[in-house]
C-alpha cells in the first residue's frame, strides 16, 4: 500500500481538523458602562444640588442678573445720592455702597465652596470616563491581539496549501507581499507616542 498517495479531505482524521481550527475566541461578558450614568449614580442630594448651582453660576444668565443687579443698585443710588432734586431715597448711598458690598461678599462667601464641590465631583467624573475608557481600550487590545493570531493562523494554513499544491507565485506578487512586510516592520518599529491633546 502507497502511504505518499494524497488522502481525500473527506478521509482527513477529526484530530487534524481540530489542529487546523483556531481555538474559538470567548468575549468578556461584563457590558460596557456608561460614565455619566455610573457618575450620576454616585450622586448623594446635596451633591446633585452643588452641580446644579455650579452649571448655574458658570453661565452666561447668571452673569447677566448680577450685571443688571450692580447697575440698578449702583445706578439707583449715585442717581438718588447725586442729584437730590429728583427725590429719590438713596438706601445705600454713593461713593461707600456699605450694603451692596456686604450682600455681595455673603453671595462669593456662600458660592466659592459650592463651586469647588461642583468642580470636584466634575473631577471625579473625568477620572471615571478616564477609567472606562482604559477599560473598553484594554478589551479592544485583546480582541486586536486575537485577530493577528487568527490572521498569522490562516497565513500559515494558506502557505502550507501554497507548498502542499506546489503553487507557483508571480514575481509581482513576490514584491507586493514583500512591501506589505516592509510596512509591517516599520509600522511594528515605531513606538508608541501618546495622542496629541485637541
Amino acid at each position: 500500500m502507497n502511504t505518499d498517495a494524497p488522502v481525500p479531505l473527506s478521509q482527513l482524521p477529526a484530530e487534524l481538523w481540530a489542529k487546523l481550527k483556531l481555538p474559538s475566541y470567548k468575549r468578556e461578558a461584563k457590558p460596557l458602562r456608561n460614565a455619566n450614568e455610573v457618575h450620576e449614580g454616585s450622586y448623594s442630594g446635596l451633591e446633585k444640588l452643588a452641580i446644579k448651582i455650579t452649571d448655574k453660576v458658570g453661565s452666561m444668565g447668571f452673569f447677566i442678573i448680577i450685571l443688571s443687579w450692580t447697575i440698578l443698585w449702583t445706578g439707583y443710588n449715585i442717581i438718588a445720592t447725586e442729584i437730590p432734586g429728583i427725590g429719590l431715597k438713596s438706601f445705600d448711598p454713593f461713593p461707600a455702597f456699605v450694603a451692596y458690598l456686604l450682600i455681595s461678599n455673603v453671595i462669593q462667601i456662600l458660592l466659592m465652596p459650592l463651586i469647588m464641590v461642583g468642580q470636584n465631583l466634575q473631577g471625579r467624573h473625568s477620572e471615571t470616563r478616564a477609567e472606562l475608557d482604559f477599560e473598553i481600550n484594554q478589551k479592544a487590545e485583546k480582541e486586536v491581539l486575537v485577530i493577528l493570531q487568527h490572521l498569522e493562523h490562516q497565513s500559515d494554513l494558506i502557505i502550507q496549501l501554497m507548498k502542499h499544491l506546489d503553487c507557483k507565485i508571480a514575481p509581482e506578487e513576490i514584491r507586493a507581499i514583500e512591501q506589505v512586510k516592509e510596512t509591517a516592520v516599520k509600522v511594528a518599529s515605531q513606538p508608541l507616542t501618546p495622542a496629541e491633546p485637541g
